[in-house]
């Protein structure tokens, strides 16, 4: 009884606080056992380094089961906003962008602040983040720096995802959806068990996208995308504690794009208006076309006292974007960036047992990646004229300029090997109700890049005094190469007091580390302004200075814990975090009508906040559950050398996050039929400011979703709408060539989804 109220008193401080989320499980015994506490032997079986049940650990974690990822239509990384507190995702641009932000974390290219793991594979590369959530099992992401056990790019946390087991399940999954935006999506699974202890598993999957966004220089939807692939798994169990899992995957996409908005003043050209604001209006070719592999193998051999796990991966990724870089109907100049990366990784993890008082994990990770990139810029006519030209004639008082060819195209090639190893450790003791345990990790890494940018100037220069003319050719070449080795200690330190299984506090004090690297987006800035210099004016970019960044570290002190009370009709968990960061990565816009964008390590930021979850089930058919994450996130100190901005917000991170949703499950009482589900929920986000200044930002909105169900052991059918009250609001921002643009957020939209499952 003394517990029972020692957690309601813990409860209650905490919800006014809104600190740490989980998909909280239900105690009604007909709930689905994935919403719930997995079970540790199964947790064991496909969870290698974590092991326990999560709710057991000193972690901030989330778990969406297959139930709920199957009713809140959870297909994608970016529909995971919806249910994980300070996680937000933003949908914009295309599956390559990728962008997540947790506790005010996060980076709009390059590096990412969250690691992804599926099926235990590692996936390395983060524009291959956003593709499709096909028959899971479960997801599991964890915040708060996840480094000392999966190491670099994982300071904002992890997400776990494993996929359905041939040796749990047999049978046939179909799926068949139509929603707004004339889109489709068709799956297909076959689970055999092919002897005892061995199990296979093929599925392919379709989407197609008709797109909300229409560009009106074309009259054709801009955001339409065609999406295909598959897996076939295979598991096999000895019985003897020697178990083998192999994925192997493949994926195409090919989609439209941009939806980007113009958001500055009306532009007239020639007395004919060109744009708008509020318009989504260029003239240029805009996509982006992936193709994917991937092979993950995991051995496991359990002994008595121990288990060693080898996760070997091969991945390659093909891709390609086209631009029009300046998002008008105006020729200035187009992009098109082509990357072809192949990965190995290998991890090798040694455990001892979960049931003993002292438990230990030893680990070694290594990988290798290596990329070819070329990334041509086209200027065009306009783009000529007012960035080259106008900039040439008000800087040169001896010569007028004009350009001898109607294009100037600025070739880049790049070569971007990386290789990398890690060596881990963590040790856990149990004594009594407290429970401790600290890991170490040294992480190194060593990356490279091959730069070759070139192009040929034909242009004539006019003597302003003598009216003679002069035709040049210049050839214009910047090509080197840069290298850099980054080491990290990683530390980790946590102790737990347990009330029994289901209750705990915790403390935690961790590392975080987000390697460094290469922006290869500035390169047509660093040849444009070599070509002017060559042309007799302006200054040139010190190379390593605006293409190399730093490594981000942080260091995260959080207090959270798991609560349950009233017979376990309420369960929720909280958490209040700081975080001390140094070398924050951060996406800016160079000063003038530059065309790249400059990666740059902010001097030091600070974040803290909190986060808290709670799942109430009143009764047996109707559970409701709440989430509320808050971040204050800000630069303490930041001078890019034309203003100070220490003190303001941090760009892209939400203050808030909040969702609320209520299920309520009833008997047909018609066996053919199943059970009625109803469901409605509200999800918000914001503030999100847009800039360095906080001079721009989209306010708090609201989005409301619901659905109607009908589910059978056999079977699924529902409508289903998002944004229902049509909502108007923005998810990204940013410059080129000095002009601003937004992307909308989607609009109201309404699907039908069905779900067969023909078990063997």
């Amino acid at each position: 009884m003394r517990y029972r109220l020692l957690s309601i008193l813990l409860l209650l401080p905490a919800l006014p606080a809104a600190a740490h989320a989980v998909k909280s499980p239900s105690p009604a015994p007909d709930t689905e056992a994935a919403d719930t506490v997995i079970v540790v032997d199964k947790v064991q079986v496909t969870a290698i380094k974590q092991g326990m049940v999560l709710r057991s650990q000193p972690v901030a974690s989330s778990i969406i089961g297959s139930r709920a990822i199957g009713r809140d239509r959870v297909v994608a990384l970016g529909d995971l906003s919806q249910n994980v507190p300070n996680l937000h995702i933003p949908d914009y641009g295309s599956r390559m962008t990728s962008s997540i932000y947790v506790r005010g974390l996060g980076a709009r290219i390059d590096q990412p602040v969250v690691g992804l793991n599926i099926d235990n594979v590692p996936v390395m590369n983060k524009d291959n983040f956003d593709t499709e959530l096909a028959e899971v099992e479960r997801i599991e992401v964890l915040r708060g720096p996840q480094s000392t056990l999966y190491g670099r790019n994982t300071m904002g946390g992890v997400i776990n995802i494993y996929t359905l087991s041939p040796l749990d399940w047999q049978g046939v999954r179909l799926t068949a959806e139509y929603g707004s935006g004339d889109s489709y999506r068709f799956r297909a699974s076959l689970y055999e068990k092919l002897a005892p202890g061995l199990g296979t598993a093929v599925s392919g999957y379709y989407t197609r996208a008709g797109g909300f966004f229409e560009n009106l220089a074309t009259g054709r939807k801009c955001d339409w995308e065609r999406f295909g692939g598959g897996r076939w798994r295979t598991q096999w169990r000895n019985g003897k504690g020697l178990r083998l899992d192999n994925s192997l995957s493949f994926s195409v996409l090919e989609q439209g794009g941009y939806p980007y908005a113009y958001a500055g003043e009306e532009i007239v050209r020639d007395g004919q208006t060109v744009i708008r604001p509020g318009e989504i209006r260029y003239n240029d070719p805009s996509g982006y076309r992936r193709t994917t592999l991937s092979d993950g193998l995991t051995l496991r051999y359990d002994a008595a006292a121990f288990s060693v796990s080898s996760i070997t991966s091969y991945q390659y990724s093909d891709d390609a974007m086209t631009l029009d870089q300046d998002f008008l109907p105006l020729s200035y100049f187009t992009l098109r960036q082509a990357r072809t990366e192949h990965a190995l990784t290998e991890d090798l993890v040694f455990r001892s047992r979960d049931d003993r008082s002292y438990r230990w994990l030893f680990g070694v990770f290594g990988f290798y990646r290596h990329a070819t990139m070329s990334a041509p810029v086209v200027f065009k006519q306009t783009g000529i004229e007012e960035l080259i030209l106008a900039n040439a004639n008000a800087h040169d008082g001896l010569y007028t300029y004009s350009w001898d060819d109607t294009e100037l195209p600025l070739a880049s090639r790049f070569r971007i090997p990386a290789a990398g190893g890690a060596l881990y450790h963590e040790s856990a003791c149990t004594l009594g109700r407290w429970h401790l345990a600290a890991g170490l990790r040294l992480d190194v890494e060593h990356t490279r890049l091959r730069y070759d940018s070139r192009t040929v100037a034909n242009y004539t220069a006019t003597d302003r005094r003598t009216g003679v003319s002069t035709s040049l050719n210049k050839p214009i070449e910047v090509a080197g190469r840069l290298e850099r080795t980054f080491a990290e200690l990683l530390p980790r330190f946590c102790v737990l007091y347990a009330f029994d299984e289901v209750r705990n506090l915790y403390l935690t004090v961790s590392k975080g580390y987000k390697a460094g690297g290469f922006n290869t987006q500035m390169f047509s800035d660093v040849l444009q302004q070599e070509m002017t210099a060559a042309m007799g004016f302006g200054r040139t970019y010190d190379v390593d200075d605006v293409v190399t960044y730093e490594p981000e570290q942080s260091w995260n002190y959080e207090l959270g814990g798991h609560f349950s009370c009233m017979e376990g009709a309420v369960r929720g968990d909280f958490a209040l975090f700081w975080i001390d960061c140094r070398n924050q990565q951060l996406t800016v816009f160079p000063e003038g009508s530059t065309t790249g964008r400059l990666m740059t390590n902010a001097g030091r930021t600070r974040s803290f906040g909190a986060e808290a979850a709670v799942r109430f089930t009143p009764w047996r058919n109707l559970g409701i559950d709440t989430s509320y994450g808050y971040t204050d996130a800000r630069f303490v100190r930041y001078d890019d050398g034309q203003e100070d901005f220490g003190g303001n917000r941090i760009p892209y991170a939400p203050q808030h996050t909040f969702s609320a949703r209520a299920v309520w499950t009833l008997p047909t009482g018609v066996a053919w039929l199943g059970d009625l589900v109803l469901q409605a929920g509200v999800r918000g986000t914001g503030r999100i400011w847009w800039n360095e200044a906080n001079s721009l930002s989209q306010p708090f909105y609201a989005l409301l979703d619901a659905s109607v169900r009908l589910e059978h052991a056999r079977y699924s059918i529902g409508l289903w709408g998002r944004n229902l009250a049509g909502t108007s609001y923005d998810v990204f921002y940013f410059k080129s060539v000095g002009n601003e643009f937004v992307q909308c957020g989607r609009p109201r939209t309404l699907g039908i989804t069905l779900n067969i499952h023909i078990n063997n």
